[in-house]
């Protein structure tokens, strides 16, 4: 049984009384596969094992910009602000988010990059999870 009055630090980095249950910390636990928590990219048994949706904890320096322009995207996306100043480029504008809680969702077929225009902190969620989206890591 877990012991739900336990310190959250003494729960985390993995599974705990039930194998379905994972407890994490997302500032540790996003580093490993680029800021994704939920995916299809996670183990299968992982709590976190998932073909139906992504969600990453996003932390991005000032200047902080995508390596590249997402084009021929097949799923939907809503990425949400959690604290800074992050700018969301679309083929026909850029949504520029500025207070906690402000969100932009596009659609298939929409390419996008974005740009961390002031030390931000961003919770993305895209769902179907598919493989084959992931930038590469520069050498």
């Amino acid at each position: 049984m877990l012991d739900n009055t336990a310190p959250a630090a003494a729960l985390l980095g993995g599974p705990v009384a039930d194998p379905a249950v994972y407890v994490g910390k997302a500032d540790l636990d996003a580093p490993g596969e680029q800021g994704w928590l939920l995916g299809h990219f996670r183990p299968s048994g992982d709590p976190r094992h998932s073909a139906d949706v992504e969600i990453k904890w996003g932390r991005h320096p000032k200047g902080d910009r995508r390596a590249q322009w997402v084009t021929g995207e097949q799923r939907t996306a809503l990425l949400i602000l959690i604290s800074g100043r992050f700018h969301v480029e679309l083929p026909d504008r850029t949504v520029v988010l500025t207070e906690p809680g402000d969100y932009v969702v596009w659609g298939k077929g929409v390419d996008h990059s974005w740009l961390a225009e002031q030390e931000s902190v961003v919770l993305t969620v895209r769902w179907p999870s598919v493989a084959g989206y992931k930038v590469p890591q520069p050498e």
